[in-house]
Parts: C-alpha cells; sequence; structure tokens
C-alpha cells in the first residue's frame, strides 16, 4: 500500500482545493483564453493579443469569480449560491446591477421564446 499511485483517471481529485487549475510543470490551464481573447479583440485589442495580457486578464476573471463565489456561498444557504446572492453582491456596483438585471431579463424572455415555440411546435 505504500507504493500506491495516483489514479490518472480522475485528475481533478488529485489537484490542491486552492491552488486553481495548476498543470504538471506550474503552467495553469487556462479555462478562458479563448473568450477572452476574442473580447479583447471587440474591445479595440489586436486580433491576436499578447499572450502575457490574456494570461493577466485571466487571472483577474478567476480571482473575481473565485471571489465572488466565496461571498455568495457565505451568504444565506451555505453550500449553495442562488441568483438572489450576486444579485445583493453587486448591488451597489450600478454597472454590475444593471448588467446583471439585464441578463436575468433576457434569461427569463429566452424561456418564454422558447416555451412559446415548444408549444407552437408540439401543438400542429
Amino acid at each position: 500500500m505504500a507504493d500506491e499511485e495516483e489514479d490518472p483517471t480522475f485528475p481533478e481529485e488529485n489537484e490542491e482545493i486552492g491552488g486553481g487549475a495548476e498543470g504538471e510543470q506550474g503552467q495553469r490551464k487556462r479555462l478562458f483564453s479563448e473568450e477572452l481573447r476574442c473580447m479583447m479583440y471587440g474591445f479595440g485589442d489586436d486580433q491576436n493579443p499578447y499572450t502575457e495580457s490574456v494570461d493577466i486578464l485571466e487571472d483577474l476573471v478567476i480571482k473575481f469569480i473565485t471571489e465572488m463565489t466565496h461571498k455568495a456561498m457565505s451568504m444565506g444557504r451555505h453550500g449553495r449560491i442562488h441568483v438572489e446572492d450576486i444579485v445583493f453582491l453587486v448591488r451597489k456596483d450600478p454597472q454590475k446591477f444593471a448588467r446583471v438585471k439585464d441578463l436575468l431579463t433576457m434569461n427569463e424572455e429566452l424561456k418564454q421564446a422558447r416555451k412559446a415555440f415548444d408549444e407552437a411546435s408540439y401543438g400542429s
């Protein structure tokens, strides 16, 4: 039992909790790099922005998501995050609050449109 090897089929179980998505040689697994490159280009950056710029931006995004998740989990019911928790956290930032409200409204409109489409498809 002393010579147990790590099971390679479940690599996520072997990662440290706070370490993020670290690779074998300390390289971080980039989760949002392609999306961030497209967003940077959309906001006026070069079509192929510097990798270092994308990496820094991704670190900031992951840090923001992690902090918001921890804050949201500490509120309300522990261990569960609800939409209301996120709305409560961004309520004092007018831009974030407005964006969250827009996204929630758009989500509801899409749900209603899908429902109407499904009813029309199955009804005929």
